[in-house]
């Protein structure tokens, strides 16, 4: 079974940090849904209805949107995904978002937000699998 990427590792975080970036970083999300959201890791946010990762996700967007607002950030894009033109023919995605973050600490400041870390567990139950690559603008080729 493919190894599925959901949230990051320690030491992809250290090495973000260690880029020592000054401004603004887009966040560029890949994201693949289950069918049905899992929220067995997350009992508390259960509320006993049967719905899909994309409606998980829905709620998670929707509760995570207020903060990301109040820490500088916004959604610059949000759109459907699919089957990459260039790329692997087993690797679709569902959704891609762009995520613009006023800084790396203001990312960390919401990361770590008590109210926050309260509701990731929506975005834990609804995702397969996904990709999150950090963009710097202006640099040059």
């Amino acid at each position: 079974m493919p190894k599925k990427f959901i949230a990051p590792t320690q030491e992809a975080g250290a090495e973000l940090f260690s880029r020592q970036i000054d401004g603004e970083v887009i966040m560029l999300n890949l994201l693949k849904f289950k069918d049905i959201a899992d929220y067995s890791e997350h009992p508390e946010l259960d509320d006993g209805k049967r719905i899909t990762g994309r409606e998980a996700y829905k709620r998670y967007i929707e509760q995570t949107l207020p903060l990301l607002k109040e820490k500088g950030g916004e959604i610059m894009f949000m759109g459907e995904g699919g089957n990459y033109l260039i790329g692997p023919a087993n690797e679709a995605w569902d959704l891609v978002l762009l995520i613009k973050q006023k800084s790396l600490a203001n990312l960390m400041a919401m990361v770590n937000d008590k109210k926050y870390r309260s509701i990731l567990g929506h975005r834990d139950a609804a995702l397969e699998d996904s990709r999150l690559l950090p963009l710097i603008e202006n640099v040059a080729i």
